[in-house]
């Protein structure tokens, strides 16, 4: 914050989560500048009263309100109650460690939020902008996890909720607090998502550059010939092109039930999504890749090597000859076969349908070359995606920094003007 002024004077709030406050500033319990709770849906409320509702899990201090689900009033939760209206405040009263913190910004009319929030509804002494941010700084955040009761569940009063003290400063300072960070948050969230969007375009180019290595080789002069195979299209002409099923064996794993899985011991065990715990026996041993068989796992495909127990979620792909692994999953994983399940209700893969569809068999030293090279590219997509996560982690650190830096005033942005 080192480009921001401070202001002349300071003086100590006597509120561990404001510290020293410009000497202007009053500090004032947050019932004082608000009402909560005010309008609830009546029990009269027709049935058929159709409204767009809001849940905990559907809301984030960084990201808002997520999500929202329409529905009529009689298939409504219980807890689907509470009338909000622009300008207003919603904090979780309960699991407050999820931090569920919104402002509402022109809401439907008929939205409607769950009891489990206080709706907090700024008086004429606090600017709706400033209280979007104010209740999501950090520190006020910790005061209501701090304030919360219970281990599991842990909740907290909405009569003690605002009674949590926060500043209370001019209405016009407040306004151009909100306005800053209005303008300099938005430049921010511009940058995490042009980092989220490079990730994104990463994984992408990261497929189709293994894609293609695994069904045109690593020799662009290479005569090619038609795979006769839709989804295959031209390959490399030496390559062979046969059923799975004469190559390699697919078996399902055994069954184990939770009690018998750990989260240390003797041996991994793998299921349709990879590692799932460890247990004291085994049923597989050496390099294998392993298939997703049922759900919303259906095609998945992961690596277990060693001495190891596969559930009855994955199948295991035992070769007839050898096949180099890395090239062997990402040819596999390039053939999408989840697409290949069966059951609408519940998903399973068709083994006998797997077992018929045409794969590629490049020689064996081929094979490893492409290994190698996809193990490389791997890495290397891996490292630029670490490092747009870096910077997303350093630019959400900024943002919030910022926030209570400005709510707090620790940095004086009255002189503040939005560029032209």
């Amino acid at each position: 914050m080192a480009k921001y002024q401070r202001y002349e004077e300071y003086k100590d709030s006597g509120v561990e989560w404001l510290g020293k406050v410009p000497s202007h500033w009053d500090i004032k319990p947050l019932k004082y500048l608000c009402t909560y709770n005010d309008d609830v849906l009546p029990d009269s409320t027709s049935k058929v009263f159709e409204l767009e509702y809001v849940d905990i899990g559907s809301v984030s201090s960084t990201e808002g309100i997520t999500n929202t689900e329409n529905m009529v009033f009689k298939d409504a939760p219980s807890r689907a109650k509470r009338i909000v209206q622009d300008g207003d405040v919603i904090v979780s009263t309960v699991r407050t460690y999820l931090e569920a913190i919104a402002p509402i910004n022109n809401p439907p009319q008929n939205m409607i939020v769950s009891t489990g929030f206080a709706v907090i509804r700024p008086n004429e002494y606090l600017c709706k902008g400033y209280a979007a941010y104010c209740l999501r700084a950090k520190g006020f955040i910790n005061e209501v996890v701090s304030l919360s009761v219970g281990v599991s569940y842990p909740a907290i009063n909405a009569t003690d909720l605002v009674g949590i003290k926060i500043p209370s400063l001019p209405f016009n300072e407040q306004a151009q607090i909100a306005n800053f960070l209005d303008h300099e948050t938005a430049k921010i969230d511009t940058l995490i998502e042009k980092q989220q969007t490079l990730i994104q375009l990463l994984k992408e180019k990261r497929q189709a550059v293994i894609s293609h290595a695994v069904t045109k080789g690593l020799n662009p002069n290479a005569p090619m010939k038609d795979s006769g195979v839709e989804w295959l299209g031209e390959v490399p002409e030496h390559w062979n092109i046969v059923k799975l099923s004469y190559r390699m064996k697919l078996l399902s794993g055994d069954g184990i039930t939770s009690q018998d899985i750990e989260p240390t011991g003797q041996y991994p065990v793998y299921g349709g999504n990879g590692l799932r715990g460890y247990t004291d026996r085994y049923n597989c041993e050496g390099h294998h890749v392993l298939i997703g068989r049922q759900g919303a796992l259906c095609g998945n495909i992961n690596l277990a090597q060693g001495k190891f127990f596969a559930t009855e979620h994955a199948v295991v792909v035992y070769p007839y000859q050898d096949f180099n692994i890395s090239f062997l999953s990402e040819f596999l994983r390039f053939m999408d076969l989840g697409q290949y399940s069966v059951s609408a209700a519940q998903p399973g893969i068709s083994v006998e349908r797997i077992n018929g569809l045409k794969i590629l068999v490049p020689p064996y030293y081929e094979q490893t070359e492409i290994g190698e090279h996809v193990e490389n590219i791997i890495k290397r997509f891996e490292d630029l995606s670490t490092k747009a996560n870096q910077q997303i982690k350093l630019l959400q650190e900024r943002r919030t920094a910022l926030i209570s830096a400005a709510v707090t005033g620790k940095i004086d942005v009255r002189g503040w003007r939005a560029p032209e």
